[in-house]
């Protein structure tokens, strides 16, 4: 049977889905990842010197859009920027398609960014999206974005991370719990939201992550924000 993660979000022990919670997911994962919005004015900034009047910006798990329209609104002279949001789930592509439908530089695709064939980019964008896919497509995922980024482009890759060795980990676990306490989370929210995403998301370490990038061919990386066990990099081709 499901269990009640949030408000209006059940879901089953070992089977986390994103489908059918596009109407409440911005709420939740507001209430779930520390600096959630800081990390998107992040992006947002730094997009200033990647960003020419006709680039090309992929954000890869778009989920309900809000990345890409805040990064809209941030370049409102670019009329042939093209923001294009890739996602497998079809209730927060419809969402996205319905928030972003008075921007018309603002596209959505229904589909496996796997799968995509990629036009070069100045800027692509993955939050909190290589830590679902499952570790052995991972390295292909982060390969394909380099090759489809042009020279001096710009990815953006938030995820949750594991801590170097177990102490660490157990301080960054209590200190998560304490947090999603202070936003309103129910103990037994914490539990089935733990329950749910076993063996559906993987995080990798701070150096698990740097390694994808690095073997990718990425060698100018650093971290553009960080809040205990979540991490934002920046990676330039």
């Amino acid at each position: 049977m499901p269990n009640a993660v949030d408000a209006n979000i059940n879901q089953h022990n070992a089977g986390w889905s994103f489908e059918n919670i596009s109407e409440d997911f911005d709420s939740h994962i507001r209430k779930s990842i520390p600096l959630y919005d800081s990390g998107h004015t992040v992006v947002c900034h730094y997009s200033d010197f990647f960003l020419k009047p006709d680039s090309l910006v992929y954000d890869i798990g778009c989920s309900t859009g809000s990345m890409l329209t805040k990064l809209a609104a941030r370049h409102p002279h670019n009329c042939d920027l093209r923001l294009v949001g890739v996602d497998t789930v079809a209730d927060m592509v419809g969402k996205a398609r319905q928030l972003a439908a008075k921007d018309q530089r603002l596209s959505f695709i229904h589909a496996n960014a796997l799968d995509l064939e990629f036009e070069p980019a100045d800027m692509i964008i993955a939050n909190y999206t290589i830590q679902f896919l499952p570790p052995r497509v991972r390295q292909t995922m982060i390969d394909r974005i380099y090759q489809a980024l042009n020279w001096g482009g710009a990815f953006f890759m938030f995820e949750k991370v594991r801590a170097p060795d177990g102490r660490f980990q157990d301080y960054a676990n209590q200190v998560y719990v304490e947090f999603k306490l202070e936003n309103g989370f129910s103990e037994a929210e914490i539990i089935n939201k733990s329950r749910s995403i076993k063996g559906v998301m993987e995080p990798f370490s701070t150096q698990g992550n740097i390694d994808l990038l690095k073997r990718a061919g990425f060698v100018d990386i650093m971290t553009v924000q960080k809040y205990v066990c979540f991490e934002g990099f920046l990676a330039i081709k």
